[in-house]
C-alpha cells in the first residue's frame, strides 16, 4: 500500500499523458464508425504516418538545443499542423482507395473489416521496406529517435509528481484538439452533414448532402486527430518505428470503445479512464503488465457494456 500511495500521483500524471494521446487517435475510430459502422483498423498506421511526419519536421530542423518561448511555440505549430495535414490527406487517399470501392459495390461490412487488416500491414510494410529508408538512410524495421525539442523542465509539483513541460504541452494541446473537433461536429454546417449521414444517409442524400464528401470529411478529421496524436507522441517519446501505431491503435480502439463508439465526448473520456487505469494497475503488476490490463478492459466491455460509459452515438450527440 505505501509504494501505491508513493507511486500514485506519478503515475496519474503519466496516465494523463498517455490518455490524451489515445483519445487523439481514438477520435478517428469513433467518428468513422458513426459515420460508416466501420471499424477502421487501418487508423493505427494513419497515427504511425504522423509521428514520421513529425521526424522529418524535427530532423531537418534539428535543434542544438531544446527550445524555448516563441520558437518552442512556433515550431510545435509547424510540426502539429505538418502532421495533422499529412495523416489527414493520407487517411483520405485510404478511403478513397480501401473503402470507397468496396461501399459502391454494397459490400457487407466483413468484407471491409478484411480491407482495413489488409491496408493495415500492406502500410506497415510499405513503410518498413521502402519509405523509412528513404526518409533516413536508415534500415527500416529500426526504431527511429529524434533530437529533444522540449525541455524536461518541472513546472510544478502536485504532492511527489513532478508535472514537466512537455506533459503540460501534450495534456493541454490534445484538450484543445478535442473541444475545437467537437465544436466543428456540433456547431458547424459541416459537421450538421456528417452527423446527418450518420444518423439517415439516405434522408440526407434527399436533403443535397453528399455522401462521398461527408464520409471524405470524416476520415479527413478523424486523420488529422491521429496525426496531431503522433506530433505529440513523438515529441514527448522521441521515438518512433514502422509498427508504432499497431499497440498503440488497439488502446485507441479500447478508448473509443469504453467511452462509447461513436461518440466525441466518449473518446475523450474513455482515453482518459483507459491511460488512468492501466498506469495505477502497473503499480500493483508492474508495467509490463499495462498492455494486458489495456486489452481486459477492451475484454469486459464488451461483455458486460458494449455500448460503452456514455453509449450514445454521434448521430444522436446533441447540440
Amino acid at each position: 500500500m505505501d509504494d501505491f500511495l508513493n507511486q500514485f500521483l506519478p503515475s496519474t500524471v503519466g496516465g494523463l499523458v498517455f490518455g490524451s494521446i489515445y483519445a487523439l487517435i481514438a477520435l478517428g475510430y469513433t467518428m468513422v464508425y458513426g459515420v460508416l459502422r466501420l471499424i477502421n483498423f487501418a487508423h493505427s498506421e494513419i497515427f504511425m504516418i504522423g509521428t514520421f511526419t513529425s521526424l522529418v519536421v524535427i530532423t531537418t530542423i534539428a535543434p542544438a538545443a531544446p527550445l524555448t518561448g516563441f520558437a518552442l511555440f512556433g515550431v510545435m505549430v509547424l510540426i502539429i499542423v505538418l502532421s495533422a495535414a499529412v495523416s489527414g490527406g493520407a487517411a483520405v487517399l485510404l478511403e478513397l482507395v480501401a473503402y470507397r470501392p468496396l461501399r459502391k459495390k454494397g459490400a457487407t461490412r466483413l468484407t471491409a473489416l478484411i480491407s482495413a487488416i489488409g491496408a493495415s500491414l500492406f502500410l506497415q510494410e510499405l513503410f518498413a521496406l521502402v519509405i523509412i529508408p528513404w526518409l533516413t538512410g536508415k534500415p527500416g524495421r529500426n526504431q527511429q529517435s529524434v533530437a529533444r525539442i522540449v525541455d524536461r523542465d518541472t513546472v510544478f509539483t502536485v504532492g511527489n509528481a513532478a508535472v514537466r513541460l512537455d506533459h503540460i504541452i501534450v495534456v493541454v494541446a490534445a484538450v484543445i484538439m478535442m473541444v475545437a473537433l467537437d465544436r466543428l461536429v456540433n456547431r458547424t454546417k459541416i459537421g450538421r452533414g456528417i452527423r446527418a449521414t450518420a444518423q439517415d444517409p439516405e434522408s440526407a442524400v434527399l436533403m443535397g448532402v453528399s455522401i462521398d464528401n461527408i464520409v471524405r470529411t470524416t476520415f479527413m478529421l478523424g486523420g488529422a486527430m491521429a496525426g496531431v496524436a503522433g506530433a505529440l507522441y513523438l515529441m514527448e517519446f522521441e521515438n518512433t518505428d514502422y509498427r508504432i501505431g499497431f499497440v498503440l491503435g488497439i488502446k485507441a480502439f479500447t478508448a473509443a470503445v469504453l467511452g462509447g463508439i461513436g461518440n466525441l465526448r466518449g473518446a475523450l473520456l474513455g482515453g482518459i479512464a483507459l491511460g488512468l487505469v492501466e498506469n495505477w494497475g502497473a503499480i500493483f503488476l508492474g508495467s509490463e503488465w499495462k498492455d494486458v490490463i489495456a486489452f481486459t478492459i477492451l475484454v469486459v466491455v464488451l461483455m458486460f457494456r458494449p455500448t460503452g460509459i456514455l453509449g450514445e452515438s454521434l448521430q444522436k450527440a446533441r447540440a
